[in-house]
């Protein structure tokens, strides 16, 4: 059995910016649906908004159409949906503050650990926002570690991905930020929304 796990991120990892940065992972045993509620929206729903758009940025888009993104997501079977906050005031490890791709894999990586499969292939698809190809397989080392930490996994595939091909990842986009209104912002109207099975942890 196949598992799509697709993953993005909101907030930042500057110690300027914003107070908390969140990984968001949407887990789905098959990217079909996904791709019909875009298309749909695409086509039908939100046509005259998204001809220009090349892809669906949450913190671009409008309020109706990051809403009716989450309402149809609920109706995807077998959907989960797992987050890990950052506070970035508890970090204290100078080496990931100068460091902040090891401080991005390291975060992804406590969340790697919380995803627990059996006996499945995993296909993992993150936004293509590591440049250097370095910095890509230091990343699917280490999440692949992690991810297989206390899982049975047989098999975990990685790709690097642009989101405005893989509507699993404008999802992630999207579930990322809602989870960072409600930690940044105070705001959970975005997150309550929600109703597919939710796990937030936390780094420390």
């Amino acid at each position: 059995m196949l598992k799509y796990l697709y993953i993005d991120e909101s907030g930042d990892l500057g110690l300027r910016g914003s107070k908390y940065m969140i990984i968001a992972a949407l887990l789905v045993d098959s990217p079909v649906q996904l791709d019909r509620i875009i298309k749909y929206m695409r086509r039908y729903k939100f046509k005259k908004q998204l001809r220009k758009a090349q892809e669906i940025k949450a913190n671009k888009t409008s309020d109706p159409i990051r809403r009716y993104m989450l309402s149809k997501l609920n109706e995807v079977k077998s959907a989960k949906v797992f987050y890990i906050v950052l506070e970035k005031k508890k970090l204290c490890s100078q080496y990931l503050m100068n460091h902040k791709h090891r401080l991005y894999n390291y975060v992804a990586g406590k969340l790697a650990e919380h995803i627990i499969l059996h006996d499945v292939d995993v296909e993992v698809r993150i936004d293509k926002s590591k440049g250097k190809q370095l910095l890509r397989e230091d990343f699917n080392q280490y999440f692949t570690s992690q991810l297989q930490k206390e899982s049975t996994i047989r098999k975990v595939t990685i790709y690097h991905s642009y989101s405005h091909s893989w509507s699993g990842l404008q999802f992630a986009d999207l579930l990322a930020w809602a989870c960072f209104q409600r930690f940044e912002h105070a705001n959970s109207e975005y997150v309550t929304l929600i109703k597919l099975e939710q796990e937030v942890y936390h780094v420390w």
